[in-house]
Order: C-alpha cells, then sequence, then structure tokens
C-alpha cells in the first residue's frame, strides 16, 4: 500500500523529452511550429467563416468541410500551445491529468477526423454516381446524424484506449514524445503490455481500416462512374469535384498507417515522433489551404468577402 503511494505522488506528472536537447533546433522548431500553427488557426477559421457567410456553400459537402475544420482547430490548439510553451522552456512537464485530457482529446479527435473522412468520401460517391438524387439523399438529418456519429464513434474509442493506458503501474515518468501519445506512455509500464498493444491494434483497425474502406469502396465506385462518362470536360468536372478530398485522405491515412500498422524498427520511435509532428501541425494546416486552393467555389466565395471589404473602405 506505501509502495502504491509513493507511485502516484512520483505519477503526478510527466516529463516530455521532445523532439531536441539542442537549444538552437528548438528555437528554430519554435518558429517552425508557430507559424504552422497560426496558418492553421487563420485557414481554419476563415474556412467556417466563408461557408457560413456564403450561401453558395450551403451544401452536404461544405458541412462535413466545416466540421473538418472545426475538428482540426480543436486537434492543433490540444498539442500545439503547450509544444511550443515547452520549446523553449527547460522544464517540459505535463501534471498526470493534462497528460490523461491530451491524450484523450488528441485521440478522439483524431479518431473522429478519420470517420469524418469516411463520410466526405460517401458524400462525394453520391454526388459523382447520384446526382439527380443528390440532394434527396444526403439531407440535412442524414448529414447531422452523420457528424455525429462520426464523433461519438471517434470520442468512445479513444474513452476505451485512455482508461486501458492510463491503468498500467508505471516504471518512471519520462515520457520520450513531444505529446502524451499511447505508444510512447505505454513504453513506460513496467507490466507487460501485450494485451494493450491488442487492443491498440483493434482501435487502429475500427479507426483507421473502416473508415478507409469505406473511401476505397467510394472512390472504386466514382473512377467507374467517372469512366462511362464520355465527355472529357464531363469527366475532369467529376474528378475536381472528388480532388481536394481524394488529396486529404492520402495524406492522412498514409500518416497514420505508417506510424502505427508499419513494422516497428530501432528507430521507430523517432519516426513516430516525426509522424505525429506531422500529423498534429502540418495536416491541420495543409487541410485548409488544399481545399481552397484547388476548389473555386471557395476561392469564389473569398473574392467576394474581399470585395465586400473593398466596397466599405
Amino acid at each position: 500500500m506505501g509502495q502504491e503511494n509513493k507511485t502516484q505522488t512520483w505519477m503526478s506528472e510527466f516529463v516530455l523529452l521532445g523532439l531536441s536537447s539542442d537549444w538552437e533546433t528548438q528555437v528554430f522548431l519554435f518558429l517552425l511550429v508557430l507559424t504552422m500553427y497560426l496558418v492553421t488557426l487563420v485557414g481554419n477559421v476563415l474556412i467556417l467563416l466563408l461557408i457560413r457567410l456564403d450561401s453558395r456553400l450551403h451544401n452536404p459537402m461544405y458541412f462535413f468541410l466545416s466540421v473538418l475544420s472545426f475538428v482540426d482547430l480543436c486537434y492543433a490548439n490540444s498539442i500545439a500551445p503547450q509544444m511550443l510553451v515547452h520549446l523553449l522552456s527547460a522544464q517540459k512537464s505535463i501534471p498526470f491529468y493534462n497528460c490523461v485530457l491530451q491524450l484523450y482529446t488528441s485521440l478522439a479527435l483524431g479518431g473522429s477526423e478519420f470517420f469524418l473522412l469516411g463520410a466526405m468520401a460517401y458524400d462525394r460517391y453520391v454526388a459523382v454516381c447520384h446526382p439527380l438524387h443528390y440532394t434527396v439523399i444526403m439531407h440535412g438529418e442524414l448529414c447531422l446524424g452523420l457528424a455525429a456519429g462520426c464523433l461519438v464513434a471517434g470520442f468512445t474509442n479513444s474513452l476505451m484506449e485512455t482508461i486501458i493506458t492510463f491503468r498500467l503501474p508505471l516504471c518512471h515518468n519520462v515520457i520520450n514524445h513531444f505529446a502524451c501519445e499511447t505508444l510512447a506512455v505505454l513504453r513506460l509500464a513496467c507490466v507487460d503490455v501485450s494485451f494493450n498493444k491488442v487492443m491498440v491494434a483493434i482501435s487502429g483497425f475500427l479507426v483507421i481500416m473502416l473508415p478507409c474502406s469505406l473511401v476505397l469502396f467510394s472512390y472504386g465506385r466514382i473512377v467507374i462512374t467517372i469512366l462511362h462518362i464520355h465527355s472529357t470536360q464531363g469527366r475532369s468536372k467529376a474528378f475536381g469535384t472528388c480532388a481536394s478530398h481524394l488529396t486529404v485522405v492520402c495524406m492522412c491515412f498514409g500518416a497514420t498507417i505508417f506510424t502505427y500498422l508499419g513494422p516497428r524498427s530501432a528507430s521507430s520511435v523517432e519516426e513516430e515522433k516525426m509522424v505525429a509532428l506531422f500529423y498534429a501541425v502540418v495536416a491541420p494546416m495543409l487541410n485548409p489551404l488544399i481545399y481552397s486552393l484547388r476548389n473555386k467555389e471557395v476561392m469564389a466565395a473569398l473574392q467576394k468577402v474581399l470585395e465586400k471589404f473593398r466596397d466599405k473602405e
């Protein structure tokens, strides 16, 4: 009993090793992450405002995009601010319950994003393969239900994984990562973690492979439909409606599959940190850029808003 109390006191906080111990490297990373974080905030808030202000963007595709932007904002804010503080701090500690909350929210939001990408793939499938029935099939209640289901699935899966992770007895409190992440925390355990690894694998299958299967099915049907379109212009238009989403899907699913389902190696810890950095900071920044720069409707909405501001001046 005394040993348990001692362990509980010792684990009142964790120490994060971060990405580097070199001061100059940390300053460089601080400036880089700060820039990407600010672009993430501006880009995703702008997407949300444009969808809200322009009636031409009031359709299922942009509804899901607005939910995705909101999730990206929350995800970036769950990791980036603390990371920025730690990059300029000598003591990179995080309280125990803050670590639990960070792991839970990042897992929940990340999982929700994968399910959302699957729902968005289904939306594109209906738009391309059943264009005449698109508004009937993708009605408001269905869109709300799909979005809510994605969030519930992500947060439920995260709750299960967080509970079984932090129930383990831990040998020390030094996490070789820049954030509280499942695999990094599991390395602190002083007992066999085979069960946890199996649960992480099951979780990874549900969160990654199920949405990925829906994406593959949807785009398989989309490709078949596009190949049956005789005009080059028609094919280009059909593919153009999916290009942005397909780019984001390849980026997000590819990075996470590499992290959780790829082969383990001696350098896997550092590789995991690099991929986690990409997904936590880079991906939320790139998503609004991809959807805006490759989307004529979003660019037209942005131009319309800018013209309104010019007229007021």
